[in-house]
């Protein structure tokens, strides 16, 4: 959970969290910051900033779940299967142990 802390003159300050970044995304995140003349700080939520943007964006364009897409491909192939109506009664299912 976010942190929100108070600064000198008592105003909040805005909420903060704490990241623990491999070498090799902190590496790459601090050649991105000095690229754009950012702090590396900066630069992280800039980054989370588009990455949160994008993923709203996805989820706006596709608002039928992969998952429900999926459920209702099944559904459309079973009812358009014949219907085969059983020629007796099922017959008795026998389970056998098996013998060591």
């Amino acid at each position: 959970m976010a942190t929100r802390q108070n600064s000198t003159n008592g105003k909040p300050k805005s909420p903060r969290i704490q990241v623990v970044l491999p070498e090799l995304i902190c590496e790459q995140l601090t050649i991105l910051a000095n690229n754009e003349s950012r702090t590396v700080s900066n630069m992280a939520k800039v980054l989370i900033q588009e990455g949160i943007k994008k993923y709203f964006e996805k989820e706006i364009k596709s608002p039928i779940s992969e998952n429900n897409l999926n459920t209702d491909t099944f559904r459309n192939e079973l009812e358009k299967q014949s219907v085969k109506r059983l020629k007796r009664a099922p017959q008795r299912i026998r389970y056998y142990k098996k013998s060591d």
